[in-house]
């Protein structure tokens, strides 16, 4: 990784712009040298990106790095909660992330298990809005047994009734558990109350109500494994000590006979929204909380919207910042302060949270950051720290591709957005054409009280900030 950060920083410098040329010695007249062609500035990605589609629409990546004897594996199924749209049905997404592990009739749970500890592999899933990812690390050695084991389960996978109704009530108890913060709770009530008709409306575990009935849907959970878990919905990507060849050669082995699907969710778009809306969480025992949620864009890599939204909250709440040294450091009335905008399939939220100290205190806070974004909005930012911040946003991208395993988290993550992996690149691009003109652009844009969410967690009936 230090050999190719070396050769990207080096490539940066060879693409600076010339130092201004002397005058020519031969005068005016003398004939001028052709102007050079512009180079395109070097990818933000530093390793290559290798490609093949099966004919059934898997996808499938590879991704040589320097890991010697160490491999990455992951499955990045583009169906999360954002796809669950039949009412009555949401949670499903979540759930798999659970009952994928429980076996086929080759390879049971406890099989399945003890081949990973034969390669000396680590496997586990996570679930999001436009996603679900199934990953493990491994001996690279051993890359065909975990071609095969994956492949098994995504196109075999078998669980009856009863460790169905099992794994539901496990995925229960977790909703239960984690409802239990009221950060979550809040997480919850501001979804519901910023979408109306967009699925992004409920989380990733879902409605509690669908959740209590899950295990009466043991018939639905087939329907939704047998729509999703399909190839075309599936990209394979493969990190590490590793050769596009045997890759693309175990893809064909073990996915090739994988049937395609023809399911495609009716997701409804979310109408405008035209007022304030507001949530409240009354609790005395709690440190109280203003959250302000605003409508933001879907992720593009041909806009700069998200770029440019980046680098603005990176600004406006960094600890150097006016807004972080007023409220955190010189009048000591929040705990903190900060907020970005979200990646997604779809519109989502840009949100922004302070922690208050005193219950009292939270119009203020929420006055004092409004203000801030109104002044993104007429007072151009300063050049020189909007390229020290864009620098340092995109350094600390590099400086985190230091495994396999996480070089494939980057990785998955535009694969989930885009299908496409180099949509990396043409995104990370983008931060370099961000001007002082785009911070106004945005703030205009997305800092609007019609497109506004309001969450408080606070001692009162109400939040006290309408």
């Amino acid at each position: 990784m230090k050999h190719s950060l070396q050769r990207l920083l080096l490539a940066t410098c060879l693409l600076a712009p010339p130092l201004a040329q002397a005058q020519n010695p031969a005068g005016p007249s003398a004939p001028e040298a052709p102007a050079a062609r512009p180079v395109a500035p070097a990818p933000a990605f530093p390793y290559p990106i290798q490609q093949k589609q099966l004919a059934n629409g898997l996808n499938v990546v590879t991704v040589p790095f320097d890991s010697p004897g160490l491999a990455s594996f992951f499955l990045v199924v583009r169906a999360g909660s954002r796809d669950e749209v039949e009412p009555g049905h949401t949670g499903f997404a979540h759930f798999f992330e659970h009952v994928m592990f429980r076996g086929t009739d080759k390879y049971s749970k406890e099989k399945y298990n003890d081949v990973l500890k034969s390669i000396g592999a680590s496997a586990n899933a996570n679930t999001s809005l436009d996603r679900t990812v199934y990953h493990m690390t491994g001996n690279a050695t051993m890359l065909e047994k975990m071609f095969e084991v994956e492949a098994d389960r995504f196109q075999y996978l078998k669980y009856p009734e009863h460790e169905f109704k099992a794994e539901a009530g496990a995925v229960k108890g977790e909703y239960t558990k984690n409802s239990a913060s009221l950060y979550t709770q809040l997480n919850e009530k501001v979804a519901d109350a910023a979408f109306d008709k967009h699925t992004y409306e409920h989380t990733t575990m879902g409605f509690f109500k669908d959740v209590v009935d899950m295990p009466n849907q043991y018939q639905y959970s087939l329907t939704f494994f047998d729509r999703f878990y399909r190839p075309e919905y599936t990209t394979l990507l493969v990190v590490g000590d590793v050769k596009a060849e045997e890759v693309n050669k175990l893809a064909d082995k073990y996915f090739a006979s994988w049937k395609r699907g023809s399911y495609k969710p009716a997701i409804q778009p979310e109408p405008a929204q035209t007022a304030p809306r507001y949530v409240h969480i009354q609790n005395a025992n709690f440190p109280p909380m203003v959250s302000l949620s605003y409508k933001g864009p879907a992720f593009s890599d041909q806009s700069k919207d998200l770029p440019a939204l980046d680098v603005l909250t990176t600004m406006l709440f960094a600890e150097n910042s006016p807004l972080y040294q007023q409220l955190v450091v010189k009048e000591q009335k929040v705990r903190f302060v900060g907020g970005s905008p979200n990646m997604t399939r779809d519109p989502y939220l840009t949100s922004i949270r302070a922690s208050v100290v005193k219950a009292e205190d939270m119009p203020y806070v929420k006055e004092q950051i409004t203000k801030a974004l109104e002044d993104l909005k007429s007072k151009p930012i300063d050049a020189k720290r909007l390229a020290d911040t864009k620098s340092a946003l995109k350094y600390g991208f590099l400086m985190s591709l230091d495994a396999p395993d996480q070089i494939a988290n980057s990785l998955a993550e535009f694969i989930w957005l885009t299908g496409n992996p180099e949509s990396l690149n043409r995104y990370y691009a983008l931060y370099d054409q961000v001007t002082p003109a785009d911070i106004q652009a945005v703030a205009k844009k997305y800092f609007v009280p019609e497109g506004l969410t309001v969450g408080t967690i606070g001692p009162g009936a109400t939040g006290g900030v309408q």
